[in-house]
């Protein structure tokens, strides 16, 4: 099995699945596989994912499921399919590509040269020389959001909402996804979360790094609205309960 394993939730996603762009990242890249959970799709995705699978290299799978459940669901059943794969690093990608596959192997190569790196998360950060395209106002509440989970976490995290994401799937990490995130929306935050639990806040530097990405372009089509912001403060809100009610590790 290829090291590298990559989960893409979808769902109603066949007007703009780039079925040719899956292809070329696995032709070009050998350690790459995917798995595409469809999230209950009633559209065309399902068939348009079944095409995809039949690629020859034998490293696109699909797993569905049964009806609708969410994102946060979909990940959480592909990230623990990738551990009963044995997949030495898994993550998730938005299935938009909004961040290119091409960006897979430099996660892969942090998490190769600092084998104290668990977490490798990609964040929009507009620097000169970098491709970052994100509508204005979704830039900027996104900023006031990531702010809020800093706080709440007690950690520097700039971009917790960025759909690019790769882990080592060491038992700690394994154990983030064996039960079922309260958040639909923001279970990003509830992952870092739940691995501060384990890993503690003052360790958090050593074991999560956050990498820059080099592009980034908002692609249209996206099923978040200005309204599901606020719905996410409420959500934070929960998951920073939670977080005071369990003991803390020094």
């Amino acid at each position: 099995m290829p090291s590298t394993l990559l989960v893409v939730p979808c769902y109603n996603e066949a007007a703009r699945l780039d079925a040719d762009a899956f292809r070329h990242a696995i032709a070009a890249q050998s350690e790459l596989s995917l798995l595409f959970v469809d999230d209950g799709s009633t559209d065309a995705t399902a068939s348009r994912l079944e095409a995809l699978a039949s690629d020859p290299s034998g490293r696109i799978a699909v797993l569905r499921l049964e009806r609708n459940r969410g994102k946060a669901e979909a990940v959480r059943r592909g990230m623990l399919e990738a551990a009963r794969l044995g997949s030495v690093y898994a993550g998730y990608w938005d299935a938009d590509l909004a961040t290119p596959l091409d960006a897979v192997p430099e996660f892969a190569a942090l998490l190769d040269q600092f084998p104290e790196v668990d977490l490798v998360l990609g964040s929009r950060v507009q620097l000169l020389g970098r491709r970052i395209e994100r509508r204005a106002i979704r830039h900027y509440l996104g900023r006031l959001f990531a702010t809020a989970v800093s706080l709440v976490l007690g950690i520097p995290v700039y971009d917790t909402q960025c759909g690019a994401k790769l882990f080592r799937m060491n038992p700690r990490v394994v154990s983030i996804f064996q039960t079922p995130f309260r958040s639909r929306w923001i279970f990003d935050v509830e992952i870092l979360a739940r691995y501060l639990q384990i890993c503690g806040r003052r360790h958090a530097g050593t074991h999560i790094h956050e990498l820059p990405l080099r592009c980034w372009v908002d692609v249209g089509g996206s099923k978040l609205r200005p309204s599901s912001f606020v719905r996410a403060f409420f959500e934070l809100l929960a998951i920073a309960r939670d977080d005071r009610r369990r003991p803390q590790p020094r």
